[in-house]
Formats: structure tokens, C-alpha cells, sequence
């Protein structure tokens, strides 16, 4: 059997992935604030969903034939998967806000988008240390960012869902809007589980 060396490139991958993760975010957050050609930043949100699962698709066939890598090979396949996970949620709010032909954005969406954009920029700066760990100590304040992080959307989340059984009389603007909530909390969750393997990462590597 041939030797193959210690495979770097997937720290590259994973930084872009985590880059395009944060352009698709602000695009979100731009359809969240506005409401305004979602159609068009919708479709953009989809190609870098795609170009995400490209980079997956990649890290995943370099895994099966790479004999040593940077770091424990089942940690390489849950980050770049829970990584993956937060586009696929991230494209799913943006396609339902198309599907459902809403045109007015809330206080709320708003607010969960933006807590999901500093998440996920938290996450692409944690992963950009994970390359030498020369700063341990760096990284892991990253990572209880972006936990905090996610638990504001959750408290977001409550907030919002709990104004729609308030305030709301059509039941179907309720289901469409809870959706909408939840599907971009979810994608914060997402990127919580990215932060927890960097951190199991750092501390058995560090």
C-alpha cells in the first residue's frame, strides 16, 4: 500500500466552504430585511448551495482516498457535513419565502438572519485557526460565540412564534411564517454543531 501524505487541502475546502456559507447568509439576510427581487437573491442563495455541495462532495472523495489526514478522519466528515447542513437550511428559508410569495419581511426574520450571518461568520473565523493551532485559546472563544449565538436565536425563535399566535388570524400565515422561523433556527443550530467538533477537535489536538 502506497503512503499518501498528511493532506492539507482540507482546511482549504473548508474555509471556502465556510466563506460561501457566509455570502449565502448575508444574501438571506438581504431577502429577510427587504423582501425586495427575492426571486433573484433567492436563486443566488442556490447556486452557493450548490457550489457548498460541490466542496463537500469533494472533501468526501478525498477523504475515502487520503491513508493520513490532518485530524481524525470521522471528525473531517461530521464538520464538512454539519458545514453542508447550514446552506441546505439556509437555501430552504430562502426558497419558501419565493413559494410563498411573501413580500413583506418581519422584525423577526430579520433578527434570526442576522444572528445567523454572525454565527456563521464566527464559524469561518475558528475554522481559518484550525490550520496550525497556534491559538487554541482563539478558536474555542469562537466556538462559545457562536453557542451563545445560537442560543439567542432560540430565544428569538420563542419571541417570534409566540407574536404569531398573538397577533396572527390566518392560520395559514401562521404555518408559513413558523416554518420560515424555524428553518433559519435550525440553520444556527448547525453551525453550534460545527462549533462543537472544532472544539473537541482543538482540545484533543491541542
Amino acid at each position: 500500500m502506497r503512503f499518501l501524505p498528511r493532506e492539507e487541502s482540507f482546511f482549504d475546502d473548508f474555509e471556502k466552504h465556510a466563506a460561501k456559507t457566509v455570502e449565502g447568509c448575508r444574501a438571506f439576510l438581504e431577502m429577510a430585511e427587504s423582501a425586495t427581487d427575492c426571486g433573484a437573491v433567492s436563486a443566488r442563495v442556490k447556486a452557493i448551495e450548490s457550489e457548498c455541495d460541490h466542496i463537500t462532495h469533494g472533501v468526501v472523495a478525498r477523504l475515502h482516498r487520503t491513508f493520513i489526514t490532518p485530524i481524525d478522519r470521522n471528525d473531517i466528515f461530521r464538520l464538512i457535513s454539519k458545514m453542508d447542513d447550514v446552506m441546505d437550511f439556509v437555501e430552504a428559508a430562502a426558497q419558501n419565502l419565493v413559494v410563498y410569495d411573501i413580500h413583506e419581511p418581519t422584525t423577526e426574520l430579520a433578527g434570526l438572519a442576522r444572528t445567523l450571518m454572525h454565527g456563521a461568520e464566527r464559524v469561518l473565523e475558528a475554522l481559518s485557526g484550525m490550520r496550525n493551532l497556534k491559538n487554541p485559546e482563539l478558536i474555542l472563544e469562537k466556538c462559545v460565540e457562536i453557542n451563545r449565538l445560537e442560543n439567542e436565536a432560540d430565544e428569538q425563535l420563542r419571541t417570534a412564534i409566540a407574536k404569531l399566535f398573538k397577533e396572527a388570524k390566518d392560520p395559514i400565515f401562521v404555518i408559513k411564517w413558523k416554518e420560515i422561523y424555524e428553518l433559519v433556527e435550525t440553520a444556527t443550530d448547525r453551525c453550534e454543531d460545527v462549533a462543537n467538533i472544532i472544539e473537541g477537535v482543538v482540545l484533543e489536538n491541542s
